[in-house]
C-alpha cells in the first residue's frame, strides 16, 4: 500500500485526498486551518494542523517515508514555492506542486517540484489511479468507473499474440499501443506483445485492477 502527504487541503486537496482514499492508499494531511482537515479525518491516517513554510514542522513528518507528497496550497504561491523547495530538501521521494498559471509551473519546477498539477478534478483522478499501482501509467475517465489506462502488457502476454478471448476473459479493449512516447491504432488479433511498450486499454478499474496485480 502506497502512502501519500497532502499539504494544504483547499478544494483540490479534498479531491485528490477521497481519490486517493478511493485507491486504498495511506494519507497524511495537513493544513494551517484546522475546519479544512475535519471533512477528510474519515480518510486519512493523519492529520496535522501546521505551518509547512517552516521546515521544521516538515522534517517532523518524515517527507522521505512517503512514496510522493503533494503541494495544493491555494492563493498564496509563495507558501507553495518554499514548501516545494523544502520538502525536496528534507528528501521528498516525488513532490508534485499545484500551479494556477504557467508561469508558477515554471518556478515550481525550478525549485524541487517532480511535477506541476493543475486544480482540476480528472486531474486528481489521473494522479490517484498512476501513483498507487506501479503498472497504471495514466487514465483518462470516461464515465464513472470507466476509463481509458495506460498499463504495461502482463509478462505472460509478451512475445504471444492477443488471445482469440481476449476481450471475455479480461473485460477490456486494447486501443492502442504506445512506445517511446509515440502511439498508434491497435492492429487486432495478429499483434504480438512486445517488452518496453504501454497498452492504451478501455475497461473498467476493477478489471483493470485483475491484471496489473497478477
Amino acid at each position: 500500500m502506497k502512502s501519500f502527504l497532502i499539504v494544504g487541503m483547499g478544494s483540490f486537496g479534498h479531491h485528490l485526498c477521497r481519490e486517493l482514499a478511493r485507491e486504498k492508499c495511506e494519507i497524511m494531511i495537513v493544513d494551517r486551518d484546522s475546519e479544512n482537515l475535519e471533512d477528510m479525518l474519515p480518510y486519512v491516517v493523519s492529520a496535522k494542523v501546521g505551518d509547512c513554510t517552516n521546515p521544521a514542522v516538515l522534517k517532523s513528518f518524515g517527507v522521505d517515508e512517503f512514496d510522493a507528497c503533494f503541494v495544493c496550497i491555494g492563493g498564496d504561491f509563495q507558501s507553495s514555492l518554499e514548501v516545494t523547495c523544502s520538502l525536496k530538501e528534507l528528501g521528498a521521494k516525488k513532490v508534485f506542486s499545484k500551479a494556477d498559471e504557467d508561469i508558477q509551473a515554471k518556478f515550481l519546477l525550478r525549485n524541487g517540484a517532480d511535477e506541476v498539477i493543475y486544480p482540476e478534478k480528472d486531474v486528481a483522478r489521473r494522479l490517484a489511479v498512476s501513483e498507487s499501482s506501479d503498472s497504471i501509467f495514466d487514465c483518462i475517465e470516461i464515465s464513472d468507473g470507466y476509463s481509458i489506462y495506460e498499463i504495461e502488457p502482463m509478462p505472460k502476454w509478451v512475445g504471444s499474440k492477443m488471445p482469440l478471448d481476449f476481450r471475455a476473459k479480461y473485460n477490456l479493449n486494447i486501443l492502442a499501443i504506445k512506445k517511446n512516447g509515440k502511439v498508434r491504432p491497435f492492429s487486432g488479433l495478429d499483434y504480438v506483445f512486445k517488452k518496453g511498450e504501454h497498452l492504451l486499454v478501455m475497461g473498467h478499474i476493477d478489471d483493470i485492477r485483475k491484471v496489473v496485480t497478477r
